[in-house]
């Protein structure tokens, strides 16, 4: 990606541990780099397409004024937060500064870099009790009033049996393409709290449920803990999600198996069809 730099904004604020810093202020020099394709503003010189920096600096020089942090890094997440929901920014590094940190020492400057980006993931949702339809719509429009979350694509609803040995009604299925600023792990917590809300109760493994969601994949990491595994483990294995997934994210590449989701579809059914 290209890159829009905002260098050393001199700013004069009140962070800091010491009562004095929140008191008497003290000068902070702040840089931020703006992650974003610039090759369509390029082409065509519309302004639309790229990142009004004036807005930007002052955007960091709001927040910087406006609060009082305990801590720089406090002060660079809550800047790049803010340069990532309000500008249309890929990812952002924060730099900050403290020249006049209360260090004793023969110092330059003592500073914290740090760097946030929109991550995409991929969600299958899925409803068999009541009103299916409603669910799974209730569940995205609940993404979609997430803090942090933009919810770019969705799929088809598809009907398919249900999955495992219990006798129940044929599901709802479909798939999601998400953007957004939360870890795989706050990620989890948020759909647990849709599922709750929606009444799903967890009393029969691969039982009934109002709604269920399962994070199938996040950017390209792997990650296997006790309560979250990405990729999902049985992502190649069922044909309820691949089918929606492919519907939206064909050629996304499981970094796993190193295949696509479309690969993963073809050799699937060719499996089934060989029963």
């Amino acid at each position: 990606m290209d890159i829009i730099h905002i260098k050393r904004l001199e700013i004069f604020a009140n962070h800091g541990v010491i009562p004095e810093e929140n008191t008497l202020g003290q000068k902070f020099i702040i840089s931020a780099d703006l992650y974003k394709d610039l090759s369509v503003a390029g082409k065509t010189d519309d302004v639309s397409e790229t990142v009004h920096y004036g807005k930007a600096a002052f955007l960091i020089k709001q927040i910087s004024e406006k609060s009082v942090f305990k801590l720089i890094e406090k002060l660079a997440e809550e800047i790049a937060d803010s340069l990532l929901k309000n500008f249309p920014i890929e990812k952002v590094k924060v730099t900050i500064e403290k020249p006049w940190a209360p260090v004793r020492l023969p110092l330059e400057t003592v500073a914290v870099e740090i760097e946030r980006e929109w991550h995409t993931a991929y969600l299958s949702i899925g409803s068999n009790m009541g009103d299916k339809e409603k669910y799974l719509n209730n569940a995205v429009n609940k993404l979609k009033e997430t803090e942090g979350i933009k919810v770019t694509a969705v799929s088809t609803f598809i009907e398919t049996e249900p999955w495992g040995n219990v006798e129940q009604d044929n599901f709802l299925n479909g798939c999601l393409e998400i953007k957004t600023l939360l870890s795989p792990e706050e990620l989890l917590k948020r759909i647990n709290i849709i599922e709750n809300e929606e009444g799903r109760v967890r009393t029969i493994h691969w039982g009934p449920r109002t709604l269920d969601i399962d994070i199938l994949l996040y950017d390209d990491i792997r990650m296997y803990s006790e309560k979250l595994k990405i990729p999902h483990p049985e992502l190649s294995n069922r044909m309820f999600v691949l089918e929606p997934l492919c519907e939206i994210a064909p050629y996304v590449i499981h970094p796993v198996l190193q295949k696509s989701v479309l690969r993963l579809k073809e050799k699937l059914a060719e499996k089934e069809a060989q029963k």
